[in-house]
């Protein structure tokens, strides 16, 4: 198929995966210029000048904007384009590839990925929804989950750790945090009913999982004009360890201690607890968190 050249911005993520897979996005950029296309490429030493640039580049004029890396990556490019006409192409390449597994993307295959962008720039974007996270005077946007609770708590373990690299770095986060798991008392506000909740963890997803695999709401769809709250129950360590795995191949969704709403606006308050969105950390509690029907293009 032959594809009318395009301008497109390519951020990478050079510390993706810790390092190990620094080849990916030197290789996108140059199989996207053997296609024809223009390609900006950007690659800084730390996350904020990479954000900087990224959106300097395409202020200046872009066709696409292609991340290479995870879901941090997919993170900034999502904050970038969301609620424009400026297409997201993912690459993945990280520790956590949520988003693109999501979409149908290739995760363990960086050269298939690139072939399913190169075939997607020639067709139109699909269009999916995304949730805007309000947290005090400060607005983020988000793809895949919000995590407010035992999840989060592990998130921030595990990006405080060096050691395993790659998606086992959760497993071992969960496993250190779980010495400290008790129940949270939270006020839950879903589409303006209110209740207090006590709970493990609650989340709010868009995507189907989180933290490198774990569908945590394995029925939940990017455009179905919907967010899904995820409510865990409190219960015994034990119990917790058991259900955990099934967490990895979505089997624990008749467990008695787990619920799911749907619901278009989430307001989150709890004592202590921090959020993360898409695996970065946006502070503590209270959080409102909406939905945004059709507001991020993809390519996919």
């Amino acid at each position: 198929m032959t594809v009318a050249p395009l301008t497109v911005v390519v951020a990478i993520n050079p510390q993706a995966s810790f390092g190990k897979r620094r080849e990916v996005g030197p290789r996108v950029a140059e199989r996207l210029r053997q296609a024809g296309h223009e390609v900006v490429a950007i690659a800084e030493p730390n996350v904020e000048l990479l954000r900087r640039e990224t959106i300097r580049a395409v202020e200046a004029g872009t066709d696409a904007l292609v991340v290479v890396g995870g879901d941090g990556m997919v993170s900034l490019g999502t904050n970038i384009v969301a609620q424009t006409d400026i297409p997201l192409g993912i690459v993945p390449s990280g520790t956590g590839n949520d988003l693109a597994a999501g979409l149908g993307i290739r995760v363990d295959d960086a050269e298939a990925a690139t072939d399913q962008l190169l075939e997607a720039l020639g067709k139109p974007p699909r269009l999916i929804d995304a949730g805007l996270i309000r947290h005090g005077e400060l607005t983020t946007w988000f793809a895949c989950v919000v995590s407010a609770g035992f999840d989060a708590i592990v998130n921030e373990r595990a990006n405080q750790m060096s050691r395993p690299r790659g998606p086992s770095r959760y497993v071992f986060a969960m496993l250190r945090e779980l010495a400290t798991l008790k129940p949270i008392e939270y006020e839950v506000e879903v589409d303006g009913i209110i209740s207090r909740r006590r709970a493990l963890l609650i989340s709010v997803a868009n995507n189907v999982s989180l933290g490198g695999g774990m569908r945590i709401v394995p029925h939940a769809e990017l455009d179905d004009g919907y967010l899904d709250l995820f409510v865990v129950e409190p219960m015994s360590r034990p119990a917790f360890l058991r259900v955990f795995p099934k967490v990895f191949q979505g089997t624990h969704t008749t467990l008695p201690e787990v619920s799911f709403q749907r619901a278009r606006t989430v307001k989150l308050n709890a004592d202590g607890v921090i959020a993360y969105a898409d695996g970065e950390r946006i502070g503590p509690l209270p959080i409102e968190i909406s939905l945004v029907p059709g507001s991020l293009r993809v390519l996919s």
